[in-house]
């Protein structure tokens, strides 16, 4: 079990830095949160406790909820399924938690999903996109959008633009469930929805470093667009390798590569990539305001990223979700009633409706958040306001 960080003292400097550092009183109200340092997606999920930790200041700084601070529980799944079932586990029998922030990754949602309706606990991850995994529960959420609707606005994006798009391919990783997800479904059948041709596939292990074989294939294919299932190292080694054989075609994807920093770590690789996200950090004043605390926060911290992606926000924004949930259910923390409360907030955050969110308009269909798309795209060292998809 990897509880907090490894070593209190590192523990207790990273909560220094970042906030939350009241006396914890016995009546807080006490949200479980997931977090991943290390794993297969640490680019994407290491910042995002400087999130969440935000949003609670700013709910606490506020006067709290009826009357009550909220306090976070950490648990440190470093992206492993079986861990992730455990900090659940943890949060709903020891830690008298009322609700639980995250797991990050799809496959961790695999596992914490059942774990959290066997307790009661409302589990909402900031991540997790591989389609249909909140199906046939009542206490899992989503505040992401699945690669299927964050693929399809790109695709929408391209045709309305009247861009190239007429053949494809797909190149993926198949040892991780979204990317698996993206390469051998969603992908494809977006290709087929919008009339493209399919001109056939690539896959790889999400940790090659080598993509000269597949990328050869690909070039053979000569696509349009190459649409990617994979986190952010695959595309900068695909981009990297495609601009090295003088392949050139617009890689698309979603959520899975959607890290601020890509542009600057590809090195002149990805002009042109596009990508479906929820959050980009320019739309208002709110978004501005947002991404410089959240730089102050990371930097001081030693963090090696201090512009947030789009998991930073939704962790940020599930905060407030709980916060407003917790709120309207009249929530007390009173340990006798946890179990009423449990229930009482996820029937709140089942009934919320276009809630004035960081990311946008947040409403939840069937567990899985409805908020809009914005679509970015590689231009130079960084990303690109392409076009905006609200929902309908």
């Amino acid at each position: 079990m990897k509880f907090v960080l490894p070593g209190a003292a590192t523990a207790t400097a990273l909560a220094l830095v970042l906030g939350c550092n009241g006396a914890q009183a016995a009546d807080d109200l006490v949200l479980g949160f997931l977090t991943a340092r290390s794993g297969p997606y640490v680019s994407l999920s290491n910042t995002n406790e400087a999130a969440v930790r935000m949003a609670v200041d700013e709910v606490n700084k506020a006067g709290g909820v009826n009357g009550k601070q909220i306090r976070i529980v950490t648990f440190d799944t470093a992206g492993d399924p079986k861990q992730a079932a455990t900090g659940v586990r943890q949060f709903a029998n020891d830690n008298g938690a009322l609700a639980v922030i995250g797991p990050f990754s799809s496959s961790e949602v695999r596992t914490a999903f059942p774990v959290g309706e066997r307790s009661g606990i409302a589990v909402m991850s900031n991540s997790s996109s591989a389609p249909g995994l909140t199906k046939g529960f009542s206490y899992a959420f989503r505040n992401t959008v699945d690669e299927g609707k964050a693929i399809d606005a790109v695709m929408a994006s391209l045709r309305d633009k009247k861009l190239p798009m007429a053949t494809g391919a797909v190149a993926y990783a198949t040892d991780d469930t979204v990317s698996k997800s993206v390469g051998a479904k969603v992908a494809p059948e977006l290709f087929k929805t919008y009339g493209v041709e399919l001109k056939g596939s690539v896959d790889f292990q999400f940790a090659a470093f080598d993509l000269s074989p597949q990328v050869s294939r690909l070039k053979g294919m000569a696509p349009d667009v190459i649409g990617i299932g994979a986190p952010p190292e695959g595309a900068i080694n695909l981009s990297r390798e495609m601009k090295r054989q003088g392949l050139k075609a617009r890689v698309i994807g979603g959520t899975t590569i959607a890290d601020p920093e890509l542009p600057k770590r590809m090195e002149g690789a990805g002009e042109g990539l596009t990508i479906g996200t929820t959050f980009f950090h320019d739309v208002n004043d709110r978004t501005r305001a947002f991404t410089k605390e959240f730089g102050e926060r990371t930097r001081a911290a030693g963090l090696n990223r201090h512009e947030p992606n789009q998991m930073d926000a939704s962790a940020y924004d599930i905060v407030l979700i709980y916060a407003e949930a917790m709120k309207r259910a009249n929530v007390s923390g009173d340990k006798a009633g946890l179990e009423k409360e449990r229930t009482a907030i996820r029937d709140q955050v089942t009934a919320l409706k276009k809630f004035p969110a960081l990311e946008g308009e947040i409403s939840f269909v069937n567990g899985d958040s409805v908020k809009p798309i914005y679509v970015l795209e590689v231009k130079g060292d960084a990303w690109s306001l392409f076009d905006t998809r609200k929902p309908e």
